[in-house]
């Protein structure tokens, strides 16, 4: 299949190796800086460009891999090339509909996954949500979608939305946590990599542990003696100090819960 990335960002650059990789012909990429477009460009083989009025309008599919903020805006520019082909964006939380009046087949493609362009995933094991206006969409982006990933599911929009809200609490506020974790390490001269081996086992425990049942530390139980000599130790009145304090309480309301 022949395919325009509009975007050359950390998931674009993912999915069009993963897609390139699984025989698909990426014909061009666009990005709003030359240098970020040939850089996803010379990855897949492809043609780079920054004008998006200079893009291909014989693919079979258009992707839209950008901010949420400018899809609205990109769909109005694009979608009027090539009034035949599928487009699709890859958001968690911006609706299907948002195409309806500029594309006569349309839908998304939404991989559920923390993406950088330094670290190429294997893309197998990844879930993706689809969802689609027509057949013609579905049949589509389901190969695509297929090509690359063996957990391929449809999914509303709504509930997309439910599941990118939960992949925020469970990977970019976590990955916020080693931040302020390395910060109160860094303080002390002391590696972060000493943390590791308990990220490590955190992760797998879940794979066999329900979140709740895995919890443990002093918040489950409310040690109000070292939550209180912890709290002293992170500046008065900061940022990380109040999510200290939030965090150990959620954690002791949640141990309380009823299942």
């Amino acid at each position: 299949m022949r395919i325009v990335f509009i975007g050359a960002g950390n998931l674009a650059t993912n999915l069009a190796v993963a897609l390139k990789n699984s025989g698909h012909e990426i014909v061009q990429v666009y990005s709003r800086t030359i240098e970020s477009a040939k850089l996803l460009a010379s990855a897949v083989g492809s043609e780079a460009t920054c004008n998006i009025d200079s893009l291909a309008s014989d693919a079979d599919a258009y992707i839209i891999a950008v901010k949420d903020s400018v899809i609205s805006e990109v769909i109005s520019k694009v979608c009027p090339l090539s009034p035949n082909a599928v487009f699709m964006h890859t958001s968690g939380s911006t609706p299907v509909d948002v195409f309806s009046g500029h594309a006569t087949h349309y839908g998304v493609l939404y991989p559920l996954q923390t993406f950088s362009r330094e670290r190429i995933v294997d893309f197998q094991h990844i879930p993706c949500f689809l969802e689609f206006n027509d057949d013609y969409s579905r049949s589509v982006i389901t190969q695509l979608a297929e090509s690359v990933s063996d957990k391929v599911m449809n999914l509303s929009s709504e509930d997309r939305r439910h599941i990118h809200l939960s992949a925020v609490f469970a990977c970019n506020f976590v990955n916020h946590c080693y931040a302020l974790g390395a910060d109160v390490l860094k303080k002390k001269g002391i590696s972060f990599d000493v943390l590791l081996p308990l990220i490590d086992e955190t992760a797998r425990k879940v794979h066999h542990l329900s979140p709740k049942e895995a919890q443990t530390g002093p918040a489950i139980r409310f040690d109000e003696n070292i939550i209180n000599k912890h709290k002293e130790m992170l500046d008065e009145g900061s940022i990380p100090q109040e999510i200290y304090d939030l965090m150990s309480k959620s954690i002791h309301l949640k141990a309380q819960e009823n299942d």
